[in-house]
């Protein structure tokens, strides 16, 4: 069954990292919603599949822009073209292994550009657009591997600490524009990536057995959140953050 939240029809919503994974889950609960659906990612060949499967199901189109997040000025560019913009949810990311050995200066700026600094600037850019409408949503996607202490992402689990105090940061400063700023955690999400990678049999009974919620979490479960904090029935919601792990933290 689709939630409606009618208010989301015809808004403008930007979706960074749109195009596999719970960024994708996001695009289409958007389109179902009849939202205005702009989706910026690297992966040409994951937004061409994304938009295919979309038009199956009859759903409203959503727009994609090839874009290298870590690329600030195209990132602008692209932003100013799209305008007028409502919701931003900054979702893209990277969270491949490493071990603190192994890390260098350069591979240090590459993951903090990867999964912190085009939060940022995404939001510095929307701010002039949402101004003008006097109001807007940004949501933060950060993780709960901060929480947890995972020992084998430590650079990523950094940058996903500190969009939370970003978060808490711009919605303070957006708030007086009736813009509100939240974050959502999620836990472990059973996306394909992380399925091919990770998520093992023997890990995933392990997470299981943590979580109070003894099923897979997936990425609609992440996506209805982003509804619900992109829609007007959350007004009274900023300066937060909202966990979806089943328990496991």
């Amino acid at each position: 069954m689709i939630a409606k939240f009618f208010d989301l029809k015809n808004k403008k919503v930007i979706i960074t990292g749109g195009s596999s994974g719970i960024g994708a889950e996001i695009v289409k609960k958007f389109c179902e919603q009849d939202s205005e659906v702009f989706f910026l990612d690297i992966n040409e060949n994951c937004a061409e599949n994304l938009i295919k499967d979309i038009k199956n199901f009859n759903l409203k189109e959503p727009n994609f822009f090839f874009c290298d997040l870590q690329d600030i000025t195209k990132l602008r560019s692209i932003l100013q073209k799209i305008g007028n913009t409502h919701v931003l949810i900054n979702n893209a990311g990277n969270d491949d292994r490493h071990t603190l050995e192994d890390i260098t200066e350069k591979y240090f700026i590459e993951r903090l550009n990867l999964n912190l600094k085009h939060y940022f600037f995404a939001s510095q850019a929307v701010l002039k657009y949402m101004t003008e409408i006097k109001s807007g949503s940004i949501i933060n996607l950060s993780s709960v591997s901060w929480i947890r202490a995972a020992n084998t992402f430590s650079l990523y689990a950094s940058a996903k600490s500190a969009i939370i105090g970003l978060t808490r940061s711009l919605a303070k400063e957006f708030g007086k524009y009736n813009i509100r700023v939240n974050a959502i955690l999620p836990g472990s999400i059973a996306t394909e990536r992380q399925k091919e990678l990770w998520l093992k049999s023997n890990l995933k009974d392990e997470i299981l057995d943590l979580q109070c919620i003894k099923r897979q979490l997936l990425p609609a479960d992440v996506a209805n959140l982003a509804l619900y904090l992109a829609s007007d029935v959350s007004s009274g919601c900023t300066k937060q953050n909202f966990i979806v792990d089943g328990g496991l933290t």
